[in-house]
């Protein structure tokens, strides 16, 4: 009886043996000497289940084998905490495959993030230049997808073939400019296919975490732009989606468990072919919705309100952002591992320096907040900006890492300051008045700056591309150059949007694609060039001059890193804010009509000081601040320095 069951057990291991089929391990790679030492892999492959997981590299335990629904499905957690760089074997019941253990480039500690000393620029791949063709890699052949990859420069939202290699080719404009960060909108994969006059050209669909988008380059290319930049100063981050992944991606169509996404019960259900009206903009979706789909609220304020209904909450955390991006469940502790370790892997891998969360809010809250924290412990230096879109400082206040009026803590180091975007484009149609109108709308939002618990991390800004570019149809560039001025000088992180500094503008009354056109100059055939000051109109070298002066006169600037705000009530008309650092002072003055006002020095002694003579950094004039009156120009601004 004992041979039999000895031959049993040996036949039934043979078998299992032979059916192992090992498709896919994510990560791929990773890396020894991290504080966390414990390592996830999920493993991917026909029946992977079944099997068993052994290694006897050295310094590496299989600590646990975690099965779910799907028999397609392995997680196996490693502890490398003793392990050495080189390649292992794991063998799953006799299918041996071989892992690469990697040597750090960095300590973690040694990655130094963004901070209020950077100015980002933020620009669309897609969008921003192309330096081969359409359609084609950089070595010349094909690129590979499995949906139809076209380009077509007419639609406003469809691609338009732009890439990595034709920002890398433009690094220098940068630096010219006088901007010290990049991010871009998200490159990883995003496989999806058009949808008539609709596709995912603006990457917030994943359908690979560990993969570059083939149409804007590789890993390997991704790699040397940011390498690249920083051998030019320049930093790069990343833009990240937690909070939901496209339609297409591999996950869809075998879930690794029934709870891997936030109300999938919909997608077993028959449906009807039904259009979605998102932002105005209607979309038909592929194989239509049924009364199971949840959509999210797009209501922000039940995370945070004390008085939400259980509906409420439900509805915008656990609702679907559009039904082609399934709502990822971040209550699921081997997701969240998985993304967290995503984190972990780009950092290693490619050396971003940091990373911008798309949706911050309408994850979950504890999984969003055990991602910052390991990311903080692992990378103390580091820092990430969540998008937190409610233009009520209070609420944005509340994401911050260590809030004083939040119940739990999120970790997250920058937060967004909507509050400033929407008060400056308010601000700018409107003369400012005694009391609410025009620049007291931003003296009154900063006037909440005690709620942070770090003013200094909150990341402003006057557009992205989710708004109505600043400049909406028209080029008013004085209402422009009061904005930049007082976003480059107030305490916060400033973020500006590609082609600001060249006039660009246009609104998303007809579509999102409005505000996302391509940067002149950056595709083949483009008549147009303003990467260039030959290529420039006479406006546009004004504009990029009077920024690039602003920005590059920032740089290492102690006054407005460092520096302490004091702010004036608007009156007259004139709204005044003032930074000061070991006896240097740089004061901001804006009209704030469009009339002449009279600026009367005396009430700004307290920053003025003793001080008689003042050099404004915009346009190098020097001005008499010694005396009663400073007399200003419609619309004027002055950053002055003494």
């Amino acid at each position: 009886m004992k041979k039999i069951l000895t031959a049993l057990l040996l036949m039934q291991t043979m078998m299992i043996g032979a059916a192992v089929k090992v498709d896919r391990i994510e990560p791929a790679n990773w890396y020894v000497g991290m504080k966390n030492p414990s390592l996830q892999l999920m493993v991917y492959g026909k029946d992977i289940a079944n099997a068993d997981v052994t290694t006897d590299y050295p310094g590496v335990e299989v600590d646990s084998i975690v099965r779910l629904d799907s028999p397609n499905y392995l997680f196996v957690y490693l502890n490398i905490r003793e392990a050495k760089a080189g390649v292992m074997t794991l063998n799953f019941s006799g299918k041996k495959v071989k892992y690469e253990l990697r040597e750090r480039e960095k300590k973690g500690y040694e990655r130094i993030g963004f901070s209020n000393a950077d100015v980002l620029y933020m620009l669309m791949p897609d969008r921003f230049a192309s330096a081969v063709a359409p359609t084609k890699k950089s070595n010349g052949k094909p690129v590979q997808m499995k949906t139809k990859y076209t380009v077509d420069r007419n639609e406003p939202s469809l691609r338009h073939g732009g890439n990595i290699e034709g920002i890398r080719q433009h690094l220098d404009y940068f630096c010219d400019l006088g901007v010290t960060a990049l991010w871009f909108t998200p490159v990883l994969e995003n496989d999806s296919p058009d949808n008539g006059t609709q596709s995912t050209y603006h990457g917030y669909a994943t359908t690979d975490y560990y993969k570059v988008d083939p149409r804007f380059g590789s890993n390997e290319e991704y790699k040397q732009l940011i390498d690249e930049a920083h051998a030019k100063g320049l930093k790069v981050v990343m833009d990240m989606i937690f909070n939901h992944c496209g339609i297409d991606h591999p996950w869809l169509k075998d879930l690794p468990s029934k709870d891997w996404l936030n109300t999938p019960e919909w997608l077993s259900e028959p449906k009807e072919t039904a259009t979605k009206t998102t932002n105005g903009q209607s979309t038909t979706y592929n194989g239509g919705l049924n009364s199971k789909y949840l959509q999210t609220s797009y209501k922000l304020t039940p995370v945070v309100d004390p008085y939400a209904s259980k509906i409420d909450l439900h509805e915008t955390v656990d609702g679907w952002f559009v039904p082609s991006m399934p709502d990822l469940n971040q209550r699921n502790p081997h997701l969240m591992t998985y993304l967290i370790q995503n984190s972990k892997w780009w950092i290693e891998t490619v050396g971003i320096d940091g990373i911008r969360m798309d949706t911050y809010p309408y994850a979950d809250a504890a999984g969003m907040a055990r991602w910052m924290k390991e990311i903080n412990e692992e990378y103390p230096n580091y820092n990430t900006v969540g998008e937190t879109w409610v233009t009520e400082p209070a609420y944005t206040a509340a994401w911050q890492k260590d809030s004083k009026i939040a119940k739990n803590n999120s970790y997250l180091k920058t937060v967004m300051d909507f509050s400033f975007y929407d008060k400056i484009n308010q601000a700018k149609r409107e003369d400012t008045d005694a009391w609410w109108n025009g620049m007291n709308r931003i003296y009154n939002s900063l006037v909440y700056d005690y709620l942070y618990a770090n003013p200094s991390n909150v990341m402003a800004f006057i557009e992205n591309h989710d708004t109505d570019r600043f400049l909406g149809e028209g080029r008013d560039t004085l209402a422009l150059k009061q904005a930049l001025a007082l976003l480059l000088t107030i305490n916060r992180i400033p973020q500006l949007y590609y082609g600001t500094e060249i006039l660009m503008n246009g609104t998303k009354a007809v579509t999102d694609g409005n505000v996302r056109k391509d940067f002149p100059g950056g595709f083949p055939g483009d008549k147009h060039n303003a990467f260039t000051a030959e290529g420039r109109t006479a406006a546009e070298n004004a504009m990029f001059r009077w920024t690039s002066r602003l920005l590059h006169w920032r740089q290492g600037n102690d006054v407005i890193v460092k520096g302490s705000q004091t702010q004036f009530i608007p009156i007259d008309g004139v709204y005044v804010i003032a930074r000061q650092y070991k006896g240097k002072t740089v004061m901001t003055v804006i009209n704030g009509t469009g009339k002449p006002a009279s600026m009367n020095l005396k009430r700004y002694a307290e920053v003025i000081g003793a001080a008689t003579s003042a050099k404004d950094v915009l346009t190098g004039r020097k001005y008499n601040i010694g005396g009663d009156k400073l007399e200003l120009k419609p619309r004027q601004s002055l950053v002055l320095e003494f």
